[in-house]
């Protein structure tokens, strides 16, 4: 069976938990007798006693089996190098960092910690009291785009953006409900546990609960980046923000197409910093295969793989001013529910942002220049008219040359992004 995506307006996809089975039929209870006793009298007589012991049966274990709605493909199905990889350029940035020293929490339902490419690199925690296993499938396929780990010598095209960086699963979700008590306490969770970098790809309504959560993480200094909701095109006009999404301070990420246009899915009531891939990805799935699928729940770990890399990079930035990078150097969106455009691995690395103060010590800065944020008359997918070659940036020749511009991404071929009807 070949990959194939579900799609849709829901984050969250669905499945079945089959209820609790049994470990095994109780046993009836059992007597043994024991040796007999010679209790003494007090007349000296020998009185003979028979004792017994009731033996109960262990009580049974109660397992959770999962049966996923949708089916995953094995890695031969992948033929190519998946196209947000290809485009992202992501792995460009590997020689600087790979993430390693940070932890992303993934909020969701959980992750397959025994697939291959997520194998020792995932702790997993529960808030729903049910099982940490991933029953839907989602969760995993998060983990995987922000860090499944790099097998294209075993002929596995796809990795993940950080794949040097620690999961710390957090599930939240299960086949019967995910509502904001539990999506609130997993993100508390993750923040405790140390997470620098919180992936949330669900939605719930605004309460205060949820927004409790959310200036909790932040305190911690932790950087939550969420997707910013899907809408089914019946329900476009009566979309409405997506939270956390939709919160001060978190990255809030839309998802787009390989055309470069925003996914016509894509809730742009959603108040959105950048956008990501997000349709047709392939990644990791339950079960220790693979899926496509589309949705912004997919966009948003793309984001937080790219703050994975950012906070292992520069260690001292706060999580104001890594979610300030990711977008400063976005490749410039004009179109609502774009933001700043798509994110720019490579640039959110290695650009020099004179706004952070001497914030980033100068051992760690590469050779770059400062970011010059695009006119109102760029398209959506053009680049900042910056190129790094060899580590260093040459820019001043072609600008005298007659203001050529030689794009950052060359691999890139976005069209305008207007949206469609």
């Amino acid at each position: 069976m070949g990959l194939a995506g579900a799609g849709g307006s829901l984050l969250l996809a669905s499945a079945v938990l089959l209820p609790p089975a049994l470990a095994a039929p109780g046993a009836a209870p059992t007597t043994k007798p024991t040796k007999s006793a010679k209790p003494t009298t007090g007349s000296g007589k020998t009185v003979t006693a028979k004792v017994t012991v009731t033996q109960k049966p262990p009580k049974p274990t109660p397992t959770v089996s999962c049966q996923l709605q949708y089916a995953g493909s094995p890695a031969s199905e992948i033929k190519v190098e998946p196209w947000p990889q290809r485009q992202l350029g992501f792995t460009d940035v590997w020689p600087l960092t790979r993430g390693a020293g940070v932890t992303v929490g993934v909020v969701d339902s959980g992750v397959d910690v025994s697939h291959r490419q997520l194998q020792g690199r995932v702790q997993s925690l529960d808030v729903t009291r049910t099982t940490t296993r991933d029953c839907l499938g989602h969760g995993t396929m998060a983990a995987g785009i922000i860090g499944a780990q790099d097998l294209r010598a075993q002929q596995i095209p796809f990795v993940g953006v950080a794949p040097a960086a620690r999961i710390l699963s957090v599930k939240e979700a299960t086949a019967e409900k995910s509502d904001a008590r539990f999506l609130a306490d997993a993100i508390r969770e993750a923040a405790k546990r140390g997470a620098k970098v919180i992936n949330v790809s669900s939605r719930a309504p605004d309460s205060r609960l949820l927004k409790s959560a959310v200036t909790f993480a932040q305190s911690k200094d932790a950087l939550i980046v969420a997707a910013a909701g899907n809408v089914d095109g019946a329900d476009a006009s009566t979309a409405a923000p997506a939270y956390p999404a939709n919160y001060p301070g978190v990255v809030a990420v839309g998802a787009i197409g390989s055309d470069g246009q925003l996914w016509e899915h894509s809730n742009i009531q959603t108040r959105v910093t950048v956008v990501a891939p997000g349709k047709d990805v392939v990644s990791t799935w339950a079960d220790g295969l693979y899926r496509q699928d589309s949705g912004t729940s997919f966009s948003a770990p793309f984001v937080a793989g790219v703050a994975a890399l950012v906070r292992s990079y520069y260690p001292k930035l706060t999580y104001q001013q890594v979610a300030h990078r990711i977008e400063a150097t976005a490749d410039g969106g004009t179109v609502a529910g774009t933001g700043a455009g798509v994110v720019n691995p490579l640039q959110a690395v290695t650009a020099v942002l004179p706004e952070e103060n001497g914030a980033v010590p100068s051992s760690a800065r590469p050779p770059a220049v400062a970011i010059v944020r695009p006119g109102p008359t760029d398209t959506f997918t053009r680049t900042l008219g910056l190129s790094l070659a060899g580590g260093a940036l040459v820019v001043a020749g072609a600008l005298a040359l007659g203001g050529a511009i030689v794009p950052a991404a060359r691999r890139r071929h976005w069209r305008s992004g207007r949206r469609t009807s």
